[in-house]
């Protein structure tokens, strides 16, 4: 049979899988997206959702606190990561010197505001618990690690050490355990039989265990699933209902060896649950590089992440099968970001409107491919970010305090896509040769929609199905800014794409 050669690039694609090429065959009208609503891809399985990383901006009175936990609420949100990190050693560390016979140093004053607002903003919704950064001192270093007498002030090298003073884990499994007793019965009893009341009752269903832990003290892998064994075996005692998330690695590509001997239950003592494994994913452009290079430089890099999601999907099907995947930080870390902290307040590379669509767009088409690979927590980074505390990866706008377009395609994500729809067979519309808007089919509960979007720095106009002429639409575009989508009806089939514009389509 003979194949014209566009028409054959595109089914050889098909077969290799190339992320964002899924479903290719030749259409019509090649700029039609064509769903085929009784052929199921999928039936999904996965969540989108965030993560909160505390920081003093989180604090009561700062500028960007009530917008924050207030947008935080009304996205309604499941699988809500949440991490006090080692850059606020006094808002992250309860206990930040060792105990003595005489005294103990349990301290949850600057701890207690930022959490007590993010469990109240997410109360009636599934949260991921991770206080990721331990002690200092209980790792050997060659002095005490100093930490600011300022709680906001930010500090890189808190972390330090590789080896446990205590190798078997029970000094770090014990902390934990005092956390969690604190947040959810009570209070604890510390070194000293001493106890210390708190007075909350919280319920933690998910609780992730350390953080990027190939970068952080670079733990091995073998050394990682001590501590985790021993951090479970201690917060199990005390919250018996509690799962468990695993891993959070940085870079995935590069440590193929943290799934293999993590996922395999042999290395682990008896009875410990490996529920979730997590792990992230930043595309990273370089200082030249503008929106005209976003287009492709995010993309390209979200495709090499998706295939080293493959890969561990294979993994953890061989070895855990029943253990669920969650992608907990997914983003965009701008070069700006990593100038010194001076340059970085004065922001003299000031980040264009444009970037937040962009950012916006790529999670989006992370939702959709991980989707498709049965990846069941698709988590967007992060909450709040500001000049000094990298200002690309925020979802409040730090000017002004308001959602930009990162959480408001998240939300209408949220909003509109659940486990359980069905994922349906979805052609994508060809542009120049090419595939620069991705497009895929849900059946939900509430009837048909599509989800839309444009990976390109172009205007891109296509053809929504004959079903769906004259269907409702949500648009997050440059000119909705830091305002909610914009919603209105199509014009026939005619559905016109801002450059990095998301949008869904709903049947009438």
């Amino acid at each position: 049979m003979k194949i014209g050669t566009l028409t054959w690039m595109a089914v050889a694609v098909t077969i290799l899988g190339t992320p964002g090429l899924a479903a290719q065959e030749p259409v019509s009208a090649p700029s039609a997206i064509r769903v085929e609503w009784n052929h199921t891809l999928r039936v999904s399985q996965s969540t989108p959702t965030l993560q909160v990383v505390v920081n003093p901006m989180l604090n009561p009175g700062s500028p960007m606190h009530d917008g924050a936990f207030r947008a935080l609420k009304d996205l309604g949100a499941n699988y809500v990561r949440y991490v006090p990190w080692l850059p606020y050693p006094k808002m992250a560390v309860a206990e930040l010197k060792p105990p003595t016979a005489q005294h103990t140093y349990w301290n949850f004053s600057h701890i207690d505001p930022i959490t007590k607002d993010f469990l109240a903003a997410t109360k009636g919704h599934s949260t991921i618990i991770n206080f990721s950064t331990i002690p200092e001192w209980m790792f050997k270093t060659a002095k005490p690690v100093p930490y600011p007498a300022n709680p906001d002030q930010v500090y890189w090298h808190y972390e330090q050490g590789n080896h446990l003073r205590d190798p078997s884990g029970k000094q770090l499994g014990d902390y934990y355990a005092r956390l969690v007793s604190w947040y959810t019965k009570g209070g604890f009893t510390d070194e000293n039989g001493k106890w210390h009341q708190s007075g909350y009752h919280y319920h933690f269903p998910y609780w992730e265990v350390l953080n990027e832990v190939d970068f952080e003290h670079h733990t091995t892998p073998q050394q990682y699933t001590r501590q985790y064994d021993a951090i479970v075996s201690a917060i199990r005692r005390v919250s018996p209902d509690t799962k468990f998330v695993g891993l959070a690695l940085a870079k995935p590509s590069d440590a193929p060896q943290y799934f293999e001997y993590f996922l395999n239950h042999k290395n682990h003592r008896p009875g410990i649950p490996i529920n979730f494994i997590s792990f992230h994913f930043y595309a990273s452009p370089a200082m030249s590089e503008g929106p005209q290079d976003w287009q492709y430089t995010f993309f390209d890099q979200a495709n090499g992440f998706l295939a080293t999601t493959r890969y561990i999907i294979a993994i953890r099907n061989r070895l855990s099968p029943q253990t669920k995947i969650d992608t907990d930080e997914l983003g965009v870390i701008l070069p700006t970001d990593g100038l010194d902290i001076q340059a970085r307040k004065a922001l003299h590379h000031p980040i264009p409107k444009i970037y937040w669509n962009a950012a916006a767009s790529l999670y989006a088409y992370l939702f959709v491919h991980l989707s498709r690979l049965g990846v069941n927590v698709i988590g967007e980074s992060q909450l709040v970010g500001y000049p000094s505390q990298f200002p690309s990866v925020s979802m409040i706008d730090y000017k002004n305090a308001k959602p930009n377009a990162r959480y408001w395609v998240l939300k209408m994500i949220v909003d509109n896509f659940h486990p359980g729809d069905v994922m349906e067979n979805t052609y994508q519309p060809e542009l120049d040769h090419g595939y620069p808007v991705l497009a895929q089919g849900y059946t939900t509960p509430q009837g048909r929609k599509i989800l839309v979007v444009n990976t390109s720095d172009e205007t891109r106009t296509v053809e929504a199905p004959a079903d769906f002429a004259g269907a409702g639409f949500e648009t997050v575009d440059k000119a909705t800014g830091d305002n909610a989508p914009r919603t209105g009806t199509l014009d026939g089939r005619v559905l016109t794409l801002a450059p990095f514009a998301v949008t869904v389509l709903r049947a009438r």
